[in-house]
């Protein structure tokens, strides 16, 4: 399998359609409120985007709830409108790519109507039901529907886990992978992705990839589903990318995705470097004992051994991706100010693989914590408050009364926004920026560069490592302690970016608390 040529210089921006901008006035973002702000996320130097569920939904989930995957939600427009959002960020170079929910759909999708009902019928197999009301494993729901049966959930209880079939059948009911009924249902995934394509999109990043085929332990099964899509992808889409929610990036690669999400699950690599002490709650502890954190507990090695073994078995073949953020998990601004928010993603945009930056944290956006849980976001919804564009009425993300916005802004909009930002140069928004300007120029630091970490004492200590690729090699410095830190190197080189107190000199490095340096070697 072979990466996509147009991945290697791509940053991603990542944007939940219902707080992003509104373009009609009711409160709730929509795509015609994306295509209007395209010209801003060109600006920023994004070159691709990706958009979370705008389907129609009863939003007991946010639109990870769906009844209908052919239809956009009415609160966010219409096909002609995500049409044309296409062809806008086609002519300023941005692809497009959507949120896939393969695993579950809503109980008011019709499919599940017709599947509650009876045995038999087209829809019959569609979902997992056990075959008698009094069987009811753990994540089944009993009691709803006139069906003899239990109903698979796949997240909340309103999500019914549809039928890809089993890879250990283990249970009469319990159907294989190769049953004509799972077949079916994987077909109309398929259909589901063509039909989105034709549309104008680019890919699609998949909600809960792994998940699909059950009692599949060694995952062998899921791998061969995925890898008979991927054979259609490059056959048919070549120049469409598959991306995962999967968090295993040896396992997802081999099964024929393009990217996947390192992100909290499977591997501690995230969560060591950027957000929790280990086995405490994720939102009251943020920054902890991570490595990036002025308290200097963390260690680099926690995260280094992981990472390394995945990079080597992904490389050439596939990319890893470690986001800024997400719509589930709290902005990685919490319990950071602007200088560490510099560091993280002077990492971030300086490491291979391809980089995903969650809308708002550009600027610093907070995670507003103990926010009244909106439409099944409950600890989530802090993360999903609306963009911050400017400082006029509701942050200049609508112009409707302010107790009819999808969330409330941060009172602290006036002073963090994009039009505040983009008029200073030191802000932010100009450091991602330039970080963003410099990837998409160099091939050493580009998705394919090599990478060599070069201090493994000191726990990490400052963080130091090489970016290499065509005849160019840059030397990444960052410390993000709240201590002087130095490192012995021999070098010569040309300083690109810096912040802090950095000397540097023929033998050594020496870097004052949350300092960082981009050298370009000689």
């Amino acid at each position: 399998m072979k990466v996509k040529e147009w991945l290697k210089n791509t940053v991603f921006y990542n944007i939940y359609p219902q707080s992003f901008y509104d373009s009609n006035n009711d409160g709730i973002g929509d795509l015609k409120g994306i295509c209007e702000k395209l010209d801003y996320v060109n600006y920023m130097g994004f070159n691709a985007i990706w958009i979370n569920p705008f389907y129609e939904s009863p939003f007991n989930d946010a639109g990870y709830d769906v009844t209908d995957f052919y239809k956009v939600a009415k609160r966010y427009g219409t096909i002609e409108d995500f049409q044309k959002l296409c062809k806008k960020a086609h002519e300023l170079g941005i692809k497009v790519c959507v949120d896939l929910v393969a695993g579950h759909t809503s109980m008011e999708c019709e499919w599940f109507k017709q599947s509650q009902k009876s045995k038999e019928g087209e829809y019959a197999n569609r979902y997992i039901w056990t075959n008698d009301w009094l069987v009811c494993p753990e994540n089944f729901i009993a009691g709803y529907g006139e069906r003899n049966g239990c109903y698979m959930k796949n997240f909340f209880y309103c999500q019914p886990a549809l039928n890809y079939g089993y890879a250990n059948v283990e249970e009469p009911w319990q159907l294989p992978m190769n049953h004509p009924d799972c077949r079916k249902t994987k077909q109309e995934l398929v259909n589901i992705m063509e039909f989105w394509i034709k549309q104008g999109c680019d890919g699609f990043r998949v909600d809960l990839a792994d998940s699909l085929i059950k009692n599949d332990p060694d995952k062998s099964g899921i791998k061969v589903f995925w890898a008979e899509i991927r054979q259609m992808f490059d056959t048919k889409y070549p120049d469409c990318v598959l991306i995962s929610e999967w968090s295993d990036p040896a396992v997802s690669i081999d099964a024929g995705f393009h990217v996947d999400f390192l992100l909290h699950t499977n591997y501690p690599i995230y969560t060591k470097l950027f957000r929790a002490e280990e086995g405490r709650n994720v939102i009251d502890t943020y920054c902890g004992d991570s490595f990036f954190s002025k308290d200097g507990k963390g260690d680099i090695n926690d995260s280094l051994n992981d990472y390394i073994d995945l990079y080597n078995h992904t490389k050439g073949r596939g990319y890893i991706s470690m986001p800024t953020g997400n719509h589930d998990l709290p902005r990685v601004s919490y319990m950071r100010d602007k200088r560490d928010l510099e560091l993280v993603y002077v990492f971030l945009l300086t490491m291979p693989g391809v980089p995903f930056v969650y809308y708002g944290d550009e600027i610093g956006m907070r995670y507003i914590k103990d926010l009244q849980s909106k439409e099944g976001g409950y600890t989530r919804t802090g993360s999903r408050t609306p963009m911050q564009w400017d400082s006029s009425q509701n942050a200049g993300f609508s112009h409707a009364n302010s107790d009819k916005l999808y969330l409330p802004c941060d009172e602290n909009y006036k002073q963090i926004n994009v039009k505040a930002q983009i008029e200073d140069e030191n802000s932010l928004l100009n450091i991602m920026r330039s970080l963003i300007k410099l990837r998409q120029s160099s091939e050493a630091l580009s998705a394919d560069g090599d990478v060599e970490f070069l201090n493994r004492e000191n726990r990490g200590y400052p963080l130091v490592y090489k970016r290499m690729g065509g005849n160019e090699e840059y030397l990444i410095c960052i410390n993000p302690s709240g201590k002087c830190q130095q490192f012995e190197i021999t070098l010569c080189a040309d300083v690109i970016m810096q912040r802090g107190d950095v000397t540097i000199s023929k033998e050594k490095i020496v870097m004052e608390p949350t300092s960082y340096a981009i050298l370009k070697l000689k």
